[in-house]
Formats: structure tokens, sequence, C-alpha cells
């Protein structure tokens, strides 16, 4: 019974892990899922990032991402532009946790 109790354990813990927004950067345009912009300004923001320093601090899609080296370990890939008219979404980096979040949930599905 305690081996069972400890497999679910560690298969509920590997789940959590398995959600994470991991996010790999890429060098094309075409190689990435997601276009994104950063702007300055909170209001402007489509939803708000904070940068984790560990992958089991990143949790589902709610602006907690992780940044991955590798693309086999990202849930999704991202291209950074320069113009906020070619983006999919525009966030804005903070450096607070709580304040991490979507603001236009209306574009969440494209970070899923």
């Amino acid at each position: 019974m305690k081996k069972l109790l400890v497999f679910f354990a560690l298969l509920l813990l590997w789940a959590g892990a398995a959600s994470a927004q991991a996010v790999y950067s890429c060098s094309s345009k075409s190689d990435a899922k997601v276009k994104v912009y950063v702007t300055t300004t909170k209001s402007e923001a489509d939803l708000v990032v904070y940068k984790c320093s560990s992958k089991s601090e990143a949790s589902g899609n709610n602006g907690l991402w992780y940044f991955v080296s590798s693309k086999s370990d990202a849930k999704t890939t991202v291209y950074f532009v320069s113009s906020k008219s070619d983006s999919d979404i525009v966030i804005y980096y903070t450096s607070t946790k709580s304040e991490a979040g979507w603001q236009n949930r209306s574009k969440s599905y494209k970070m899923e």
C-alpha cells in the first residue's frame, strides 16, 4: 500500500511538471507557434509574464514562463517581433510573480 501511495505521489508531481509553461524562443518566425511583441506599458499587454528561474515554478497558461534551451522540451514556441502589428500577442514582463496573468483572455488559446 505504501509503495502504491508513493507511486501516485510521483505520478502527480510528474503530471504537474508536464503542464509547465515551458517556452522556447525561436530564431526564425516560421518555426514559432506564436509571434510575441514585448511592450514597456503594462496596460497595452494581453499577457503579463513572469520569467521563472526553474521549470517547477512555471505552470499552466497563466503567464509563468520558463525558457528552455531545447525546442523539444517546450510546450510552445515563440518568436519575438519588433512591431506590435506583427504579433499574435503582446506581453509585458513583470518582476512580481503575483502580477502574472492574462489581461486579454480572448487570446489565451494562442499559448495552449
